[in-house]
């Protein structure tokens, strides 16, 4: 891979001559945000249903913000590497603030869905460039310490953000759950405008866009998510709105492949995936995305209706991870320096695969401290599984291609979770079905635990629907590892600095 040039070196330090101290805070505080606009709205659906009407699409207001944000990462790493990764930010920042304001002023369901799209079109740019941004602040030895901090604000904002919208919209009101993004995210934007400094880039020839790229690419994901997010939910997965979707999301692959070959400055270049190093890593945490899916969607079911805690005791044993991930993230580096980044991610996901697959094998029904043990190991091995890969990776390319290859990490991973959510949810399903003769799906079987008429059966029927879906998880986690065995070299060819 050879190092870097001067002026690579050069623009790899942007914030040298600002306040490195206030861009991180504006950084966190753009992680918080994304992170928490992702969950928040979960707890308040009553009280905006019972204002707004139109619970029969009010799903949307998840898969639309969580769509917007996947299919627009790889622009967004794209634009950032060609015109910086500041005036992104701010477009970022600007639009996820519109996108806030609007939705506090909807006047009706289907407005407020196009708003949180609006929304999650903003989002994307802050997930992507905060991440970017970090690499380019630190020096390779420095970047496991802002790496785990952007990892617990993550982990305690998406955990954090269903109790905090059950809150304002059971004493304030629901609209605040937006309003409440303008002073942090105006204070976010001011830090990075007075204080995040760029070093001046001469426009070339190069510094062109591809809008066509940007549309198919848009296009194409947000079909194929779109059959993956609403499959088995809003229409069965081998009706006509299923089968068209995908129809038409193979069709858009064609498409991408085609505008994105001929294109001079492509938003997905195939440079990406022909390099060992990041395709590797595109893949492992594709693999992590679908395995987080099983403890975050299905572990508080199981401690709800099989342990039979409430809510806010499920939460618990499922937030105890966001414990250990973030300090086991922290002393990664003490491992990667020693063993490699390759090894260490492989040790971490190793151990998280054993983790998973004895989950299944806690007794029935249990007692609360085992799964929140096997949550506070897993967060520890998963810990020591991404951050040793995405330092690894951005350390892997120059600050022209990190924006690119950080976004197509972040993509990978997002599309992972949008896979598992549907995968699992069909494997969970399935199960219930077979336990109970075909009797409704898991939503409608918990839903009837919670009125109390649901027998002792039903709950063991739950208990086997979850441990299987953390089989699966088990069996992801052991294909991130064969992944990383079998395609990511021993050692990473690290830039020098």
């Amino acid at each position: 891979m050879g190092s870097t040039s001067s002026a690579e070196r050069e623009a790899a330090r942007p914030a040298a001559a600002g306040r490195r101290g206030a861009v991180v805070a504006a950084l966190m505080l753009s992680m918080a945000l994304a992170a928490l606009d992702a969950t928040i709205v979960s707890t308040a659906v009553p009280q905006i249903v019972g204002d707004l009407g139109g619970f029969s699409v009010f799903s949307w207001l998840f898969s639309g913000y969580l769509l917007a944000v996947t299919v627009t990462l790889p622009v967004y790493g794209k634009l950032s590497d060609t015109f910086g990764r500041k005036p992104v930010l701010i477009a970022g920042s600007v639009l996820f603030l519109l996108g806030s304001l609007l939705c506090a002023l909807a006047w009706n369901m289907g407005a407020l869905i196009a708003f949180r799209v609006v929304q999650g079109l903003g989002g994307g740019a802050l997930q992507g460039t905060v991440q970017t941004l970090a690499a380019d602040l630190y020096p390779l030895k420095d970047r496991p310490k802002i790496q785990s901090k952007l990892s617990t604000v993550w982990a305690v904002s998406a955990v954090a953000g269903p109790g905090l919208g059950g809150v304002l919209a059971a004493y304030a009101d629901w609209r605040w759950i937006f309003l409440i993004n303008l002073p942090i995210g105006a204070l976010a934007l001011w830090l990075i405008v007075r204080h995040l400094h760029e070093p001046e880039r001469e426009a070339t020839a190069h510094a062109r866009v591809d809008w066509a790229g940007a549309l198919a690419v848009f296009a194409c994901g947000g079909v194929l998510l779109t059959a993956l997010v609403q499959g088995g939910v809003a229409w069965p997965w081998l009706s006509a709105p299923s089968l068209a979707l995908f129809g038409a999301g193979l069709a858009l692959v064609a498409v991408v492949v085609l505008v994105e070959r001929r294109a001079a400055e492509p938003i997905i270049p195939g440079w990406v995936w022909r390099r060992r190093t990041i395709a590797a890593v595109n893949l492992a945490l594709g693999a992590l995305g679908l395995l987080m899916v099983a403890p975050s969607v299905f572990l508080p079911t199981y401690a709800q209706s099989v342990l039979g805690l409430a809510p806010v005791a499920a939460g618990f044993v499922l937030s105890v991870w966001t414990l250990s991930w973030p300090v086991s993230a922290a002393l990664s580096q003490h491992v990667y320096r020693r063993i490699g980044f390759r090894n260490t991610a492989m040790l971490g996901i190793g151990t998280a695969s054993l983790i998973l697959f004895a989950f299944p094998f806690l007794p029935h029904p249990g007692q609360a401290w085992q799964p929140a043990l096997l949550m506070l190991l897993l967060g520890a091995a998963l810990g020591l599984f991404q951050l040793p890969l995405i330092v690894g990776v951005q350390s892997t390319v120059g600050w022209a291609e990190r924006g690119t290859t950080t976004a197509s990490v972040l993509f990978c991973r997002q599309t992972g979770q949008t896979i598992g959510a549907a995968l699992f949810g069909a494997v969970a399903n399935g199960v219930l079905a077979a336990r109970l003769g075909g009797a409704g799906d898991l939503d409608s079987v918990t839903r009837a635990l919670d009125s109390g008429s649901a027998p002792e059966a039903t709950r063991r029927a739950i208990a086997d629907a979850v441990h299987a879906v953390y089989l699966g998880a088990a069996c992801a986690a052991a294909l991130a590892f064969l992944v990383l065995l079998f395609l990511a070299p021993r050692k990473f060819p690290v830039l020098k600095e």
